[in-house]
C-alpha cells in the first residue's frame, strides 16, 4: 500500500514553517521574498492568517516574532501601511508587548522585547523598510539607545485601531473569552520623538551594526565616516565588550583609537569598567596596528574620570604599557622558539625596537629608569644582530653611562 501523498498545501506549509525556523540570519526582506516565492498570491492571505498571525503573539522567540511582523508588512507593501489587513493585528500586538516593556522600565528594569517593540513601531510607523536589510537575529539582539526604549515610542491610536476585523484580533484574545468582542484600546499620547530624532537614531541602530561589523573585516572609508562621529553614543551602550576589542583592533586601528578612549572616558562602574577594557590591551600581538593604537593612546590628552589619574595618556603610562611591553617580549621569545618558516620574529623585533625608540623620543619613557628600561635594553642586547634593536640597545646603554 502506497504513502498517502501531502496535500500541495501541507507541503508549501511545510516549506513556510522551516522557513520561520531556519531564517533569523537572513535579512528580513530576503526572508519575505523567499515566503512570496514559496506561497502563490491567491493562497498568501490565508497562509498568513492562518501560519503567521499567530506567531505574533505567542511565546516564541524574539528573532521568529520580528521576522512574522516583517513578512506581514512586507506582503503589502508598497502601499501605506494604513491599508494593511494586518495592521490592527500589529497594532495590538505593539501595544500589549509596549505595556509590559514600560512596566518592567517603570521598575527599574529592561524588557528583553524592546527590540520588538521597537520594530513594530517602524512599522506602523511606515519605515518598516528600514529594518529590511537586517537580520531577525540581528534585530532581536542589537541593544537599543535610550530614545529608542519603548517608553519612548508612541504610535496615534486614531491611524490604527479600526480593528473590525474580530478574525485577525482574535488571535490577541485570552482562550477563555473567545468570543467577547475587541476591547477598545487605551489612547496613547503622540509620540515626543521627533522627526530628526528618529533619523539621528536609525544612524545609530545603522552604526551599531557597523561596529560590530568591525571585528570582522575592514570597514570602508565612507563606512569609518559615518561610524566615527557617533562611537561616543555607542560607547554608552554596552554594545561591545572587551572580548571584542581585539578584533576591532587588528581591522580597524582607526576606529578602535577613539572607541576605546570613549570607553575609557565612560566609566560603568557596575560592570567594572573601564578594567575589562585596560586588561585586553597588554596581551594584543606586537603588530603595526597595535602599535600604532599604543601610539595614539600614550599621546591623548583626553580627560579621564578614573581616580588617580588625570588623561587617557596618563592612564595608559600607568597602568598598561609596562605589561604590554613585558608581553610582547613573551610573545616574540615564544615565536622565535617555534622556529616557524614565515618572520613573525623578525619582523615583531623589529617593530617593538622602533616603537620603544619612538616612546625614548617623545620622552614618554625614561631610557636612564631601570624600571622603564631595564627589560628592553635586555631584549635589544639579546638581539642585537636586528639594525633597530642595535640601535636602541646603544641608545639605552648610552644614556646611562
Amino acid at each position: 500500500m502506497s504513502a498517502t501523498a501531502s496535500s500541495p498545501s501541507d507541503t508549501v506549509r511545510a516549506s513556510v514553517g522551516h522557513l520561520l525556523t531556519r531564517a533569523f540570519s537572513l535579512p528580513c526582506s530576503t526572508a519575505a521574498l523567499a515566503f512570496t516565492q514559496l506561497v502563490q498570491p491567491t493562497s498568501r492571505f490565508q497562509l498568513a492568517l492562518d501560519a503567521l498571525l499567530p506567531l505574533l503573539d505567542s511565546s516564541t522567540e524574539l528573532a521568529q516574532r520580528i521576522l512574522v511582523s516583517f513578512i506581514l508588512y512586507s506582503l503589502y507593501t508598497p502601499h501605506p501601511v494604513t491599508i494593511n489587513p494586518f495592521k490592527s493585528a500589529l497594532f495590538v500586538a505593539y501595544v500589549k508587548e509596549r505595556e509590559k516593556a514600560v512596566s518592567i522600565a517603570n521598575e527599574g528594569g529592561v524588557s528583553p522585547n524592546e527590540q520588538f517593540v521597537w520594530v513594530l513601531w517602524k512599522i506602523l510607523k511606515g519605515d518598516g523598510g528600514d529594518i529590511g536589510p537586517y537580520s531577525p537575529s540581528t534585530l532581536s539582539r542589537c541593544p537599543l539607545p535610550p530614545k529608542l526604549r519603548a517608553i519612548n515610542l508612541v504610535l496615534d491610536e486614531h491611524l490604527y485601531n479600526d480593528i473590525d476585523d474580530f478574525t485577525t484580533y482574535s488571535y490577541f484574545q485570552k482562550p477563555s473569552l473567545p468570543t467577547n468582542p475587541p476591547t477598545p484600546v487605551a489612547r496613547i499620547a503622540p509620540s515626543p520623538i521627533s522627526f530628526e530624532e528618529d533619523r539621528k537614531n536609525e544612524r545609530l541602530i545603522y552604526a551599531m551594526k557597523l561596529l560590530l561589523a568591525a571585528r570582522d573585516r575592514v570597514l570602508t572609508l565612507s563606512e569609518q565616516r559615518t561610524l566615527l562621529p557617533v562611537l561616543a553614543d555607542l560607547a554608552t551602550t554596552n554594545i561591545i565588550t572587551s572580548l571584542d576589542l581585539t578584533p576591532i583592533i587588528a581591522h580597524n586601528p582607526i576606529i578602535a583609537h577613539p572607541l576605546l578612549v570613549s570607553l575609557l572616558v565612560n566609566p560603568d562602574p557596575e560592570n567594572n569598567n573601564p578594567r575589562p577594557f585596560l586588561d585586553i590591551l597588554p596581551f594584543l600581538p606586537p603588530t603595526l596596528p597595535t602599535f600604532d593604537l599604543y601610539g595614539r593612546l600614550l599621546r591623548d590628552q583626553t580627560r579621564v574620570t578614573v581616580q588617580g589619574y588625570s588623561t587617557v595618556a596618563d592612564l595608559v603610562l600607568m597602568e598598561v604599557l609596562g605589561r604590554f611591553i613585558h608581553e610582547c617580549i613573551n610573545w616574540l621569545d615564544r615565536a622565535e622558539k617555534e622556529e616557524r618558516s614565515d618572520d613573525r620574529h623578525a619582523k615583531g623585533v623589529q617593530t617593538l625596537c622602533r616603537f620603544y625608540h619612538n616612546l625614548i623620543k617623545l620622552s614618554i619613557v625614561d631610557p636612564t629608569s631601570d624600571a622603564d628600561s631595564t627589560e628592553m635594553a635586555h631584549f635589544s642586547l639579546r638581539n642585537s644582530r636586528f639594525e633597530e634593536a642595535n640601535v636602541l640597545y646603544r641608545v639605552i646603554a648610552t644614556s646611562r653611562f
